[in-house]
């Protein structure tokens, strides 16, 4: 299966859940005929999916919000994560963020809403 269908699909869901904002992250080089390259994306190895759920901490800083930031790496049925995709993963975790691969609307809801 294609992981863009999926990709959408997860998009959707995590939409749903209020405080979530979801943004696809192309990621890649485009040549122009003249010879010019741009890159655009964050970084080679940063997930499908970037974003953010808003949450309110407690109990110093009551009523105030922050974002949490998501990187949501969205893999088809046999589709394999890279090294780098694993490093960015680790990384966005180590640093208190939200981060993970699915491969369905249902795993991505509970990636992101197990905090």
């Amino acid at each position: 299966m294609n992981e863009i269908p999926i990709m959408r699909r997860v998009m959707y869901a995590l939409s749903s859940i209020p405080g979530v904002r979801v943004f696809r992250n192309n990621v890649g080089v485009a040549k122009y005929d003249n010879g010019q390259r741009v890159k655009y994306g964050l970084m080679p190895g940063s997930s499908d999916l970037i974003g953010w759920r808003t949450v309110t901490i407690t109990p110093e800083m009551v009523g105030k919000q922050v974002a949490v930031f998501m990187a949501v790496e969205t893999k088809a049925p046999g589709g394999h994560v890279t090294g780098k995709q694993n490093n960015f993963i680790a990384r966005v975790k180590e640093a208190g963020g939200i981060a993970g691969i699915v491969k369905s609307e249902e795993e991505a809801k509970r990636l992101v809403e197990g905090i």
